[in-house]
């Protein structure tokens, strides 16, 4: 088997190792691990959810009934995942909650009440590693923190992330991603350049993308506690990951720039400051002009990449403008902020009367590169995106066909895999609590009742 498959071309190779019609029928690289999602909203689901694609049980924790608050955050208030819970069948799941919870088992339980903390302990001492996002001491407060859990078991890897961390002058400043990226220095150099009208205004990310990047970093830091407990020291570990500083380490070079020469980055639009030509150009017309969506009835923009100088010239031979490939043949010339708004103008101008598939034609057949932006109905058919099975129909056990993002990474012998893209509040109670706790099910109903559970 070996021998044919390095016979194969490279692409049909990958597909063949990364075949993702097979991925149920290879075994999980976490499985036999427990981890206890202690979290809410975004960044300390998601880095549990990461380690659940790998096969790890991923035993989510909610608040009893309603469950945690990103199930009610829609963007719309329109589409809902029903039902919330048995008890509150009227009321749906916020699709927001999607993407950060997959593969995890969902139970109920207030922390607060006593019944709740020997159940808790009973979970923490058959688990391998827990993580929780709760504002800073707030399970020290409860008396079930670090220390408690060590002494339940020893073996935990516990990660605590949060906003600004456990210590320091900010500690217990509220945070949430917008927030991570206005401390951490990020909008400072986002957004429109000097000199348009909307100069000097940050540009926030659409997206909660500083959650889930920094809970990526998260589950990798307890990836390590778990390598270093099981090779080297056969402890536990008690680690914290603050979302801000994670914002400061998305600031690239920007820190350095300052430190070395006392030069402060600044907004720089769409234009890359390190290279020339690498930016986004807007076309003149739409790609949809009978469409009444907004989406669609803006114009299209599209990404020009022709740095070197013999791409250059070419670029601006094709565009009509070979005084500019001749007035800034080196690239050291174009790339300074003057040139750089003489020759994107000149770019756009050449588009105003394309879209940007006409524009990426054109470009594409004269050896630019380029790339047209994509809306998310586009990316959602996208023959590459689909062909890999990044993005695609997931027929749920639990809500039916969901159109979903799914592992992003591949793995040929352990591949991560989507199970399941959600649950409704406490719905694995019954299982998780009788398989794991030793609970009967009267024990279970008189919880629920008292909401202990």
């Amino acid at each position: 088997m070996t021998e044919h498959l390095d016979k194969l071309p490279f692409e049909d190779y990958c597909k063949t190792i990364f075949n993702k019609d097979a991925l149920f029928d290879k075994p999980e690289s976490l499985k036999g691990y427990r981890v206890l999602s202690c979290t809410q909203y975004i960044l300390g689901p998601c880095a549990a959810a990461y380690l659940g694609e790998l096969g790890a049980e991923v035993i989510k924790i909610e608040v009893p009934r309603l469950g945690e608050p990103m199930r009610h955050c829609s963007p719309y208030n329109e589409t809902w995942f029903y039902p919330v819970s048995r008890w509150n069948p009227g009321r749906g799941t916020s699709p927001a909650f999607q993407g950060a919870n997959h593969n995890e088992y969902f139970v109920t339980l207030d922390y607060r009440k006593p019944e709740a903390k020997e159940i808790f302990y009973n979970m923490v001492q058959k688990s391998d590693a827990m993580v929780w996002n709760y504002r800073p001491g707030t399970f020290d407060r409860w008396k079930i923190g670090y220390g408690a859990c060590k002494e339940v078991n020893p073996r935990i890897v516990l990660a605590w992330c949060g906003g600004f961390g456990g210590f320091g002058p900010g500690r217990n400043w509220a945070s949430y991603d917008i927030l991570g990226q206005a401390k951490g220095g990020v909008f400072s150099f986002t957004g429109h350049r000097a000199g348009r009208a909307s100069a000097g205004f940050p540009s926030k990310h659409t997206t909660w993308i500083m959650d889930y990047s920094v809970g990526m970093l998260v589950s990798t830091g307890m990836l390590a506690g778990l390598y270093w407990r099981d090779t080297v020291s056969g402890l536990g570990n008690y680690f914290e990951c603050s979302q801000v500083q994670g914002s400061t380490r998305y600031t690239e070079y920007a820190l350095p720039l300052w430190g070395r020469s006392g030069v402060v980055r600044m907004r720089w639009g769409n234009w890359d400051t390190e290279i020339c030509v690498n930016g986004i150009c807007a076309c003149g017309l739409t790609s949809y002009p009978h469409s009444d969506h907004p989406a669609e009835k803006e114009e299209g923009y599209i990404c020009v990449q022709a740095y070197k100088d013999e791409d250059f010239a070419n670029l601006m031979n094709l565009i009509g403008r070979p005084d500019l490939g001749k007035k800034y043949a080196s690239h050291d010339d174009r790339v300074e902020a003057k040139s750089q708004e003489e020759i994107y103008p000149a770019i756009e101008e050449f588009l105003k009367d394309k879209t940007k598939e006409e524009a990426n034609r054109i470009f594409s057949g004269a050896g630019i590169i380029s790339q047209p932006l994509l809306t998310v109905l586009e990316a959602a058919n996208c023959d590459h995106w689909l062909d890999r099975g990044a993005l695609g129909w997931y027929d749920d056990p639990y809500y039916g066909d969901v159109f979903t993002q799914k592992v992003m990474y591949k793995m040929s012998e352990s591949p991560p895999r989507l199970k399941h893209v959600h649950r409704p509040v406490g719905c694995d109670n019954e299982e998780i609590y009788q398989r794991v706790c030793g609970l009967s099910s009267d024990q279970i109903r008189e919880m629920e009742a008292k909401e202990v559970i």
